[in-house]
């Protein structure tokens, strides 16, 4: 199928490209024109072309969890978001340690998927953090990065042996962040709010601990690492300080941590329970600093669907983790680009080109000749009310729904072929 979408601004970071023009589309790659009349013409006028969005963190859940979530519905809401790549963390039931889970993972996603999937593998066996998994299988199997999400490698030698081992292979080490003794038994942001809601807090140390260990680690092996979901301002300056180094770290955030702080945690709504928590002003000041200087380098979902009867206990009882495919973009822009945080080219550097280049994504995150037409289509003016109903995932539990939205994806383009349109 050929496509070519004309008189539309088209921003590329990856090229420093912001112009008005037309894309060409043609066996699923980006080319300088048509060999024949496109079989489809897209007019583009006031809407904006970017590359394909890549969000490195999230939870498919399927194999194990599929009342949750599933691969068809998880890449279905992806796509109406704009999302045209997901990494899968490896927490699923089985976890992603060995070949079979892995291709299970990619078959089921090339037969029922919407967009491209990329499973993360386990650093250690069973995420047990005991032993390394079989790290080389399973990147000849498939994966991006390995991680042991939720389950942070508390042991300090084997974290060690892991980035040694990684580097054998390019694959960074995606650290989630958490020191468990620490933040035992906590629901939420330690401080005045978890105080006077008589919730047990999780202190900012219990993140903030864990991320010095692995800059040091890394520094030690020259290994790659990668910071998961970073939230507070500590964790900020201390990948800061360890890029003016020269240590190999990169990190992500998230838009709720952003966006929301702990004081709407208030209404003990368990949608509003995640992990790390959410925090308070100044974090949240911090990590928007830590966006427009380049310290952190990714914008991520952390997508982490759960059943309606689970987030419906009581706040201590509930699951950490909120759903993100569908307001990842509206928030980027109207928190990030609104308000001028960030220049438009600079956020969707963010979910493109530097997620791309950090997890060596050949021919994606840009928009130049030959790369794969993988193409975000947004409407900057489009308004919305995020609604339960509206809602593709499988799982409805998002602290914004309510929330008034302007600027979204209205088209999502993989290979080539149009996966989703408004």
């Amino acid at each position: 199928m050929s496509l070519q979408i004309k008189n539309i601004r088209i921003v590329d970071p990856s090229c420093n490209k912001d112009l008005i023009g037309d894309i060409c589309i043609e066996n699923g790659k980006i080319v300088p024109s048509l060999s024949k009349k496109a079989d489809k013409v897209i007019d583009g006028n006031g809407k904006i072309a970017v590359p394909g969005l890549i969000d490195v963190h999230a939870h498919l859940r399927e194999p194990g969890q599929e009342d949750k979530e599933t691969i068809y519905t998880g890449t279905s809401s992806a796509a109406k978001g704009g999302i045209t790549t997901v990494f899968c963390m490896p927490n699923t039931k089985p976890v992603i340690d060995n070949t079979p889970t892995v291709e299970f993972i990619l078959l089921k996603a090339q037969k029922e998927g919407l967009i491209n999937v990329f499973p993360i593998g386990c650093a250690t066996k069973g995420s047990l953090g005991q032993e390394l998994s079989e790290i080389g299988v399973l990147k000849k199997a498939g994966i991006v990065a390995v991680s042991d999400d939720g389950l942070p490698v508390s042991n300090s030698q084997i974290m060690r042996r892991t980035l040694e081992y990684t580097k054998m292979f390019s694959l960074p080490v995606i650290s989630h962040s958490e020191d468990k003794e620490l933040s035992k038994n906590g629901v939420m942001n330690e401080g005045k709010n978890s105080t006077i809601l008589g919730l047990r807090g999780i202190p900012k140390q219990a993140e903030e601990i864990m991320v010095s260990r692995d800059i040091m680690l890394a520094e030690l092996t020259g290994g790659y690492l990668h910071v998961a979901h970073v939230s507070t301002a500590g964790s900020v300056e201390l990948v800061r300080q360890a890029k003016k180094k020269g240590i190999q770290v990169t990190a992500e955030t998230c838009p709720h941590y952003f966006t929301l702080t702990d004081d709407i945690v208030k209404v003990y709504d368990a949608n509003t329970k995640i992990n790390p928590p959410l925090r308070e002003q100044k974090d949240v000041e911090a990590i928007k600093q830590g966006l427009a200087d380049g310290t952190i380098d990714c914008i991520a979902t952390d997508h982490a669907p759960h059943t309606q009867d689970e987030k419906n206990q009581e706040f201590d009882l509930a699951p950490f983790g909120i759903i993100g495919f569908e307001t990842l973009l509206s928030l980027v822009l109207n928190e990030l680009v609104d308000k001028n945080i960030l220049s438009l080219s600079e956020a969707i550097s963010k979910m493109t080109s530097n997620p791309a280049k950090i997890f060596n994504l050949k021919n994606r995150g840009s928009l130049q000749n030959g790369s794969i037409a993988d193409v975000t289509i947004i409407d900057p003016n489009y308004s919305y009310e995020f609604k339960k109903e509206s809602i593709i995932s499988k799982s409805k539990n998002s602290p914004f729904l309510g929330r008034q939205f302007k600027g979204a994806s209205v088209m999502t383009i993989v290979d080539g072929n149009i996966v989703w349109q408004k």
